[in-house]
């Protein structure tokens, strides 16, 4: 029997993770390209050699989407594999219909082919969409862990935008750590808020490797916490499946791939940010939940935001930055930083899109829904640079800063700014504390 040539679709996360555990040493099948999309400058790379296995001695080339037709018939591809997250119904299957066309079958491969098993106790956060409030819904989690004694080591899913081949495994314990690895603005958003509270975070490209050096972390290991990205299902399988979702988009949760898989996989689903969402819309959501996963515990829960100065709001003429990828495919028209320019009285949002620049200017044109609020792109140094550029041209009083991690420690903030801060607040019961009381139990003995 011939081999089967396979295009894995992705965006440098999900797609080279099902390589490594299903296709990597796979004789049946030849892996013939990547395709990237959502994240720019990571096409035109290889995957190396050295992470693709003894099959691959050449490594495998990473081309754009765009090209995907053209190169289905130039490899006379046999199959295409959808392996990235968060997006609608309609666009994934739009993209099957452009595959079928060009001749081939159209796939997506599940938890069974893809979830590693561990040593370790595993709690695994996902969400049916990007910025729900995963992180922060992680990060309550960790400290719940961490106050009961328990060494937490948290794992991200993958955001590799460098060198791949320095990226297999990455550690990161202090904030020195960040620099060494050459981080972007999307990485330290995520790791920095786990290394400020004490816990040690691994990332990376290979996430057998990472697991296996995470359960030998040097500062010991009780607790997998798996902080996934976008809204995807866990590369590891989990002893507690925690869904976060979000009544700001209601509907979502069952229109969105993979989102509706995290949420019917889910023990435990977490209605967030219901303080600044209508009813009807939280109604909405516990329908959805009932209906494809009533055996879930729901929990309640709030986005509570502070802000470190909010005489730079009050009657100001303010420009609002917020987290980039949840603008852009996450698809949020209201974040952390618009909630916080109504509560503390902003008497302007001023639209950045007129003083963008560079590659800001760029992803306005390529998700022209983002509205008025400037999206802390910042996947490489010109990105970096631009964003800086535009807040500087930007004619404002002041800067609503509402990113995880502070922005002005990365790049010049030339303008008065103060900070958005946010974090998991549950309502009610259960909560998170009555939800971990038997699984800290089990881990204690």
């Amino acid at each position: 029997m011939s081999q089967r040539k396979v295009i894995i679709i992705g965006a440098a996360g999900r797609d080279f993770h099902n390589f490594n555990t299903f296709y990597r040493d796979n004789p049946d099948y030849t892996v013939v390209a990547f395709t990237a999309a959502q994240i720019p400058d990571i096409a035109g790379r290889k995957y190396p050699a050295s992470l693709a296995g003894s099959l691959y001695p050449d490594g495998i080339p990473i081309y754009e989407q765009t090209e995907l037709e053209k190169i289905i018939k130039e490899f006379d591809a046999d199959e295409c594999v959808f392996s990235y997250s968060d997006v609608p119904y309609s666009y994934v299957m739009s993209l099957g219909a452009k595959v079928n066309a060009a001749g081939a079958a159209f796939s997506m491969l599940g938890h069974k082919n893809t979830m590693i098993k561990s040593t370790k106790p595993v709690i695994a956060v996902g969400a049916v969409r990007t910025g729900c409030g995963k992180s922060q819904t992680s990060r309550r989690i960790a400290e719940i862990l961490m106050a009961e004694g328990l060494k937490v080591i948290a794992i991200r899913h993958p955001m590799p935008y460098g060198d791949l081949e320095s990226q297999k495994v990455q550690r990161f314990a202090t904030i020195e750590d960040l620099k060494k690895h050459n981080c972007t603005i999307e990485e330290m958003e995520e790791y920095e808020p786990h290394i400020e509270r004490g816990n040690v975070i691994y990332a990376g490209v290979d996430y057998e490797a990472i697991l296996r050096a995470a359960e030998s972390d040097p500062d010991g290991c009780d607790v997998i916490l798996w902080d996934g990205g976008n809204n995807d299902f866990s590369f590891y399988k989990p002893d507690l499946m925690v869904t976060v979702t979000d009544p700001h988009r209601p509907g979502h949760e069952l229109s969105y791939y993979p989102g509706e898989v995290t949420l019917r996989l889910a023990d435990v689903v977490v209605i967030n940010k219901i303080d600044s969402a209508d009813y009807e819309n939280i109604l909405s959501v516990r329908e959805s939940i009932e209906s494809v996963n009533p055996q879930a515990i729901v929990v309640d829960a709030a986005s509570t935001i502070s802000v470190d100065d909010a005489g730079a709001i009050k009657g100001k003429r303010v420009l609002v930055v917020e987290d980039g990828p949840t603008l852009t495919h996450g698809d949020m028209k209201i974040g952390a930083g618009m909630v916080a320019a109504k509560r503390f009285g902003a008497a302007e949002i001023i639209d950045p899109r007129p003083y963008a620049v560079g590659k800001l200017a760029e992803t306005f044109a390529i998700y022209p829904n983002i509205g008025n609020l400037l999206p802390a792109m910042g996947y490489g140094e010109e990105q970096m640079r631009d964003l800086a550029a535009t807040i500087d041209a930007t004619d404002c009083d002041s800067v609503i800063v509402a990113t995880p991690i502070d922005l002005a420690r990365v790049i010049n903030i030339s303008k008065p700014y103060t900070r958005v801060q946010y974090e998991l607040q549950e309502i009610g019961h259960p909560d998170m504390e009555d939800i971990l009381k038997d699984f800290i139990r089990r881990i204690k003995g």
